[in-house]
């Protein structure tokens, strides 16, 4: 069946209160995906955020992330007052999210709604905590220790609650019961909130694609609660670092630091600790995908303490064995492979075996440093497939257009003969739209005819990434029309068979 989306990260809705919520403007954007003949809303990871506010670098896997509770919504269950956060300054930057003021004040505000939630619904809370005992458990006094410690990373905590001592952990829980409580009360809020997210969704027919990182933060609940997953020495420090190698694209490579997988002993169990953590995704979404799909195959193993990813060596991942012991415990479920990079041909055989399918983007068939861009092309690409014009990582059409070198802008304009009149953008999603691809996602920065000012991230950067927000009223009927006519045009309307 062919399907059309568009990639909306939660934090990027319209929203008075310095970032997007899980309230109002979720459901007038599901409501916008319906008008508009698109079967799917994309998300980036919802997790906390720490330094960087990546949502890729999250201080769980399992946890909702507490700046996307929707504080209208509280204040109509009577857990706020609204002259509580309304007279807040959100934000001193218009259109995007100030994740400083969000530091300063959400938790903030949020300890009066929980301390009203656990006095009137203290049972549903202890419920909510029972169902998700295994990992909200860790989690919370994770929180409540980091705050404790004055924000320090867990690798920095006194030995006794580092090494996890189980007297040092006793302890830490009756001393900070009440800090635990509070993190388990946003939990309980976030996700209830969420389900109702996600079944207003499923009731207006948008199914939620998710993404999941391969790898989780050094800085976790899930490193610090299972350190015996990961590659770390007997000091919990980490022996080799997750990364990139070199490439057209960077020099030195990209050396994203997080610890990586003791694989041979995960494969042990059946590799529990993976099939658990892909089971919870599937609570939140109806789709996963899941991002650096090559490291299953082949891993690059950096150095800890290396300055860069040019010291690192390729090591041998899971494989299949993985996702067959994923599929025989929870059973054959949607997953996209995040398969973009330089590709061997035992990636596209692990792809392959899989049956999942892989993404293409069109930004980067155009792009000259990378020949294996070309399979990204319509007309070479496969039905068991995702389209995108861009992702989160890229820049929107109109920047890509404005600082791609010319050569490349110009193959682009032959290939779907764009012109101004129609809009690049509109050229571009058009090629996406009519591919044979079953899947075809567009950046809603790109439906908004945005350029690089919109961009969610450059990767290697920081300073500047996951802020862009959307504005009020840019959700218009119109443009719900436009697209909802190239959808029928393109036979992507939601049971509009092939």
């Amino acid at each position: 069946m062919r399907r059309a989306g568009i990639l909306m990260p939660v934090f990027s809705l319209p929203s008075p209160y310095g970032v997007g919520t899980l309230g109002a403007a979720a459901r007038e954007f599901i409501l916008f995906l319906e008008q508009a003949g698109q079967s799917c809303w994309q998300t980036l990871p919802l997790g906390p955020t720490g330094y960087g506010d990546s949502p890729y670098q999250s201080y769980s896997s399992y946890a909702g992330n507490h700046y996307l509770i929707d504080l209208d919504e509280l204040a109509s269950q009577g857990l706020l007052l609204p002259e509580e956060y309304r007279n807040i300054q959100w934000s001193t930057r218009e259109g995007q999210v100030d994740y400083g003021k969000l530091y300063a004040h959400k938790t903030q505000v949020l300890r009066l709604a929980v301390t009203r939630l656990l006095a009137q619904h203290r049972q549903a809370v202890e419920e909510f905590c029972q169902r998700h005992h295994t990992w909200l458990e860790e989690y919370a006094l994770f929180m409540a220790l980091k705050e404790e410690q004055g924000g320090a990373p867990w690798s920095m905590w006194p030995e006794p609650l580092r090494l996890r001592q189980p007297q040092a952990l006793d302890q830490a829980r009756q001393r900070l019961w009440e800090e635990v409580d509070f993190w388990r009360g946003v939990q309980y809020l976030f996700f209830r909130q969420w389900e109702q997210v996600k079944a207003f969704a499923h009731a207006h027919g948008v199914s939620i694609i998710g993404d999941l990182p391969i790898y989780v933060s050094l800085d976790s609940a899930d490193v610090w609660s299972a350190p015996g997953q990961f590659q770390l020495d007997e000091n919990l420090v980490p022996t080799e670092v997750a990364g990139c190698p070199p490439d057209g694209f960077s020099a030195r490579g990209q050396l994203w630091g997080n610890p990586l997988f003791r694989w041979e002993e995960m494969a042990q169990d059946g590799y529990r600790w993976w099939v658990e953590r892909i089971a919870f995704q599937f609570q939140l979404y109806d789709v996963l995908r899941i991002d650096h799909f090559r490291g299953f195959d082949q891993y690059y193993a950096i150095p800890y303490g290396s300055k860069d990813a040019r010291g690192g060596k390729w090591r041998p991942g899971p494989g299949l064995a993985l996702f067959q012991a994923v599929e025989q415990a929870i059973g054959k479920r949607e997953i996209i492979a995040e398969d973009l990079g330089f590709l061997s041909d035992s990636v596209r055989q692990l792809v392959k075996d899989t049956g999942f399918p892989g993404m293409k983007v069109l930004e980067l068939a155009f792009d000259s440093r990378d020949d294996s861009g070309w399979d990204y092309l319509p007309h070479r690409c496969t039905p068991n497939s995702v389209m995108y014009t861009g992702t989160h990582d890229n820049s929107t059409i109109l920047g890509w257009r404005d600082t791609a070198p010319e050569e490349d802008v110009a193959l682009a304009q032959r290939y779907f003969f764009l012109n101004e009149e129609e809009g690049w953008h509109w050229g571009m999603m058009r090629g996406a739209w009519s591919s044979v691809s079953d899947l075809a996602v567009m950046q809603m920065q790109d439906v908004l005819g945005l350029g690089d000012e919109a961009r969610i991230n450059t990767p290697s950067t920081l300073g500047e990434n996951w802020q862009w927000r959307a504005w009020p009223g840019c959700f218009t009927p119109a443009l719900a029309q436009r697209l909802r006519q190239a959808m029928a045009l393109y036979g992507r309307l939601p049971c509009s068979g092939a």
